[in-house]
């Protein structure tokens, strides 16, 4: 067994160029979140619990490790199993605490679109073991190109972590500084040029897809979504999106977002959105609802039955908007959502009205345009300033999921010393992070002062997600 490097290439354990935020690195097992959550199949719990020995066995034993969900429970075991067998190493540990959480502690955030650069390149052109495709609409030729996207491309390295809106411009004026010999004194090589001419033609290969799918009103829904406002108005805008048969998956991901959010549909909404869903995409894809059913993905209300008497009596009073309005008020009477509630208490999405200037972010929520920050990535640093789960009880009961947080094995004096000279934390993704995700652990971690190491078992995103939950057998 061994790592692949989210930012390398195919060969057999090569490691990630450093840079100023750390490594990253994939084991590239793409099938683990379906057969892993979805399937039961355990058989990838021990290659996580080796790789994670493998690491310890080159950096040295980790001082805390914390973790939350039951595959990163078992992991853990299969870790320390490994650990109580093998050769005890005596040297000083690299790694200050280790961070273990299952892909299913937060859906959330890999269900909503991307706008950082990496992340929206990802999303777009799918990057795959590092590397990425980019088409004549990019090459502005009658070929394609693969290009590796690496700390190595000094644009794409200065811009990966970016939002989209603040690309374009910086893009433009680095093509600028090409007509002048400023580049030239500053080094700015014939690679250097040739990067900098990809990322500007996918810049506008990206902008002018975005512009036809009107993602401006794409990313609306999904805040209102977040936020939990008009909620009527986004069920409307999804109903509209899949009679149009915009995008099957894009539909579905719109779906599981709003149940998510919602804590479940309304069952006058559950049987209508997906009659009208398997009618426009086919009825094939009636065991993908069981799947996400199984999940938690895409719910049902059960309490729901003396709403629906409740509105029928009401709607012959009032006209159909105004019982879509009362709807949505009793929806949130009926039935508490975990993750209102989780919002509210761990701060997730700003307050509604405030101004966010994504030049200068203040916080994690920028790699989702200020409306959200990553769920994962605010209870790792929740964890990691409480130094474990001391106060956060609630916040795991609400996630229904096992945490734990346990000393490592190397002695106090070790990791104190190590910890004071380099504050390294290693996070382990089980079934899969997103580009955005590690775009806020970078942001996390100059704030803080530390680096962010992640480790997944696959870089996903939206489409990746739901397609490996898709069962359209016949």
């Amino acid at each position: 067994m061994c790592l692949q490097p989210i930012r390398g290439n195919d060969s057999d354990c090569q490691i990630d160029s450093e840079t100023t935020t750390g490594k990253r690195w994939s084991l590239e097992l793409p099938e683990f979140f379906r057969e892993n959550f979805l399937e039961g199949d355990q058989r990838w719990v021990t290659t996580a619990g080796s790789a994670l020995h493998l690491l310890q066995s080159v950096y040295g034993s980790f001082s805390k490790v914390y973790g939350i969900g039951r595959c990163a429970k078992m992991v853990y075991e299969s870790w320390r199993e490994l650990m109580e067998e093998g050769e005890q190493r005596t040297r000083q540990p690299e790694f200050a605490k280790v961070f273990l959480i299952d892909r299913d502690v937060d859906f959330v955030t890999p269900l909503c679109s991307q706008v950082v650069y990496e992340g929206l390149v990802d999303d777009i052109f799918r990057i795959k073991c590092g590397s990425v495709e980019f088409g004549p609409d990019v090459t502005s030729t009658d070929k394609s190109i693969k290009v590796m996207l690496n700390s190595q491309d000094k644009v794409f390295d200065e811009i990966r972590n970016e939002h989209f809106s603040n690309v374009f411009g910086f893009l433009s004026q680095k093509a600028k500084n090409l007509q002048t010999a400023y580049d030239k004194r500053r080094g700015m090589d014939i690679q250097d040029k040739h990067f900098l001419r990809i990322d500007i033609g996918a810049s506008e290969s990206m902008m002018k897809k975005k512009a036809k799918q009107d993602f401006q009103e794409l990313l609306k829904t999904e805040h209102s979504l977040l936020e939990g406002f008009e909620i009527r108005e986004c069920i409307t805008y999804i109903e509209e999106h899949i009679n149009r048969q915009v995008s099957m998956i894009d539909s579905l991901r719109l779906l599981c977002l709003l149940s998510i959010t919602e804590n479940g549909l309304l069952s006058k909404d559950y049987k209508s959105l997906k009659a009208q869903y398997l009618q426009s995409y086919g009825i094939e894809h009636l065991l993908t609802f069981a799947n996400l059913r199984q999940l938690g993905l895409l719910e049902e209300q059960q309490a729901g039955e003396t709403l629906t008497v409740m509105e029928s009596k009401v709607g012959k009073l009032v006209t159909d908007k105004t019982v879509g309005k009362l709807t949505d008020a009793f929806s949130s009477l009926a039935k508490k959502s975990n993750f209102r509630a989780l919002s509210k208490r761990l701060a997730l999405v700003p307050k509604s009205g405030e101004e966010y200037d994504l030049r200068v972010p203040r916080d994690m929520a920028y790699v989702f345009s200020g409306a959200y920050i990553p769920l994962s990535c605010k209870l790792i640093e929740q964890v990691m300033e409480r130094d474990g789960w001391t106060g956060l009880e609630e916040v795991a009961r609400m996630l229904n999921r096992q945490e734990f947080a346990v000393t490592g094995g190397c002695s106090s004096s070790e990791a104190r010393n190590k910890t004071d000279a380099q504050r390294i934390v290693l996070v382990m993704f089980l079934g899969g992070c997103t580009y955005s995700e590690i775009s806020a652990l970078r942001f996390l971690g100059k704030e803080r002062g530390c680096r962010f190491i992640v480790v997944t078992t696959a870089i996903t995103n939206s489409a990746r997600l739901l397609e490996a939950l898709l069962d359209n057998s016949a």
